[in-house]
């Protein structure tokens, strides 16, 4: 099912962007801090920046400007008109990156405009703590999530999933409003390409379970205005990026919308591969 992103009254008048497409951050500091410290099985990252200053790592950044190279590719018709990003630091500059590119492919765009609603997940005391550190110092809050499941729990100082719904439901009503006719490209995180799917898709709890853990760092999520609605037509694509340079945690190539059943929603019952929003997406 695809689902109106305004009162299906007023969404002639509302309108919706021509194409909005989702990308996730490259690589960074901490997600390849994150998933050593796992391999490890231990309990630091050694990352000391605060969550909304973690940058991009030497690999991240080369998948930003693969990306805009990529973007620059584009024919005229599917080139971004405006660029819109996570205030994060790995998002923010995973957005600069695409817009220098298209730059030096003579298709300039003004900087990125920041806005808050796309940053990530915020997971509290959890924040960036590895699974061995999660089990032993708050045994009670690994207990809850396991009980009330990853859409509604919400970590103390965090967000649940619901919540990240919430703000993206806001930037999805403005988006109608003033980007409405226009190609909009979005940087920003797993969790929130993930909710995206989840409002613009009405997914199922299940559904949305499925596709945890399965968004590759500077993957391409894209959707099409169809009659005043927006249409999965492809989900995280990673053939832009060189060969080799995809961390193995991460399937290559996505696919598009038509290889979802007719609903373009994931396959119900597949394993998840992991938690969106883990403090680092």
């Amino acid at each position: 099912m695809i689902v109106h992103i305004a009162p299906a009254d007023g969404a002639a008048a509302w309108g919706v962007p021509a194409e909005l497409v989702v990308v996730r951050h490259g690589q960074s500091i901490g997600n390849a801090a994150l998933a050593a410290a796992e391999a490890a099985g231990a309990f630091d990252t050694g990352v000391t920046e605060r969550n909304p200053d973690v940058p991009l790592s030497p690999l991240g950044r080369e998948q930003a400007g693969d990306l805009g190279r990529w973007f620059a590719s584009l024919p005229p018709e599917r080139l971004p008109q405006v660029v819109l990003s996570s205030p994060y630091a790995r998002a923010h500059d995973t957005a600069r990156a695409v817009r220098d590119e298209l730059a030096r492919a003579g298709h300039p765009l003004p900087p990125p405009r920041l806005d808050e609603r796309l940053r990530d997940r915020e997971t509290g005391v959890l924040n960036g703590l590895t699974s061995a550190a999660r089990q032993a110092r708050f045994p009670d809050e690994v207990r809850r999530r396991a009980h009330l499941g990853e859409l509604y729990y919400r970590p103390p100082g965090g967000e649940s999933l619901t919540d990240v719904a919430l703000r993206l439901r806001s930037f999805l009503r403005d988006a109608c409003r003033e980007q409405a006719g226009r190609r909009v490209l979005v940087a920003a995180h797993d969790a929130v390409v993930i909710m995206f799917r989840f409002v613009l898709e009405g997914l199922t709890e299940a559904e949305l379970v499925a596709l945890s853990g399965s968004v590759a760092n500077a993957s391409v999520t894209r959707w099409v205005a169809d009659a005043g609605r927006l249409r999965l037509a492809e989900y995280n694509l990673t053939g832009h990026l060189r060969s080799g340079r995809i961390p193995e945690e991460h399937p290559r190539g996505g696919r598009p919308a038509s290889e979802h059943p007719p609903s373009g929603r994931p396959p119900s019952g597949r394993p998840a591969s992991g938690r969106p929003g883990a403090g680092t997406g």
